[in-house]
C-alpha cells in the first residue's frame, strides 16, 4: 500500500515539464533500445498474428458442412447461427489472449528500457510477465484494460482519445512496480494520465508522426523500427515524475536470484 501512496504523492507534487526535453530524452533513449523495440515488435507479430488465423477453422469447417451457412439470408434454425456464435465466442477468446500478450510484451520492453536506462548489467527478458508469479497478473491486468477499450468504443469512440494515455501509463506502472495490484496500477495510471493528459497526448501525437514519417524514407520497412519511438515519451515523463529508485532494489533481487 505505502507504493501507491508514494507514487500519487509524487504525481500531486509533480511539477511542470518541458516538451523538449521529454523528447529529447526519448530521442537518447531510442538509439539505446530500437533493437529491443524492434524485437518486442516481432515477438507481437509472431505470437498474436497467427491467434487470428485460427478464426478461420470453424468458419472453414461450417463452410464446407454447409455451404449456404454464409449467405445472404439467415436461417435462425440452421448452422449459420451457430457458427456465428461460435465464431463470435471463439474471436473473443482470441482477443483476450492477443490482449494478454501485447501488454506482457509491451510491459516487458519497458522494463528493459529501464535497466539501460540505469545501466544494469542484465539479459533482455521479453518474457518476465509470463513467468508464474505475474501470468495472472498480466492476464487480468489485460482484461481490465481491453474492457475500457471496448467500453469506449460503445460509447462512439471518443473517449478512447483521452483513454489511451491512461492506458499507457497503466502498462508502464505495471511493468516498473509488478507488485502492486491491478485496482492500484489502475489509480495510478488514471491518476498520472489526468495529471499529464495534454503533454502525454502532445508528445504521443508527435513522436507517431514523426515516426511514421522517417518510417516511410525507410522505404516503409523502417516503420517496424521507428513505431516502438511512440512508446518513449510516456516512460521519460513518468520517469520525470515519479523516479525510478523505488523499484531498483527490489528488481536487483529479482535478477540475482534469475
Amino acid at each position: 500500500m505505502h507504493i501507491i501512496n508514494d507514487i500519487t504523492g509524487k504525481i500531486e507534487r509533480a511539477k511542470s515539464l518541458s516538451f523538449g526535453d521529454i523528447f529529447n530524452s526519448s530521442v537518447e533513449t531510442f538509439k539505446k533500445v530500437w533493437l529491443q523495440g524492434f524485437v518486442t515488435y516481432l515477438l507481437n507479430v509472431l505470437l498474436i498474428a497467427p491467434l487470428f488465423f485460427i478464426l478461420y477453422i470453424p468458419l472453414i469447417f461450417f463452410g464446407i458442412l454447409s455451404p449456404d451457412s454464409f449467405g445472404d439470408e439467415i436461417d435462425l434454425n440452421g448452422v449459420s447461427v451457430t457458427a456465428g456464435i461460435l465464431t463470435g465466442l471463439l474471436f473473443l477468446v482470441l482477443l483476450f489472449a492477443a490482449s494478454a500478450l501485447s501488454l506482457g510484451f509491451k510491459a516487458a520492453f519497458y522494463r528493459i528500457i529501464r535497466e539501460k536506462d540505469l545501466g544494469l548489467n542484465t539479459s533482455d527478458n521479453y518474457f518476465f510477465f509470463f513467468k508464474k508469479q505475474y501470468l495472472s497478473k498480466t492476464i487480468g491486468l489485460s482484461l481490465s484494460m481491453l474492457g475500457m477499450v471496448l467500453l469506449s468504443y460503445i460509447l462512439c469512440v471518443l473517449p478512447l482519445l483521452y483513454l489511451i494515455v491512461p492506458l499507457y501509463y497503466m502498462t508502464i506502472i505495471y511493468a516498473l512496480n509488478p507488485d502492486m495490484s491491478n485496482a492500484e496500477i489502475i489509480q495510478a495510471g488514471f491518476k498520472l494520465g489526468n495529471k499529464k493528459w495534454l503533454l502525454s497526448f502532445g508528445l504521443l501525437f508527435v513522436s507517431a508522426i514523426l515516426s511514421g514519417i522517417v518510417g516511410f524514407l525507410m522505404c516503409f520497412i523502417g516503420i517496424y523500427v521507428t513505431q516502438q519511438f511512440v512508446d518513449l515519451p510516456c516512460y521519460h515523463i513518468y520517469k520525470e515524475v515519479v523516479g525510478l529508485d523505488e523499484v531498483f532494489a527490489i528488481d536487483s533481487i529479482e535478477t540475482s536470484q534469475e
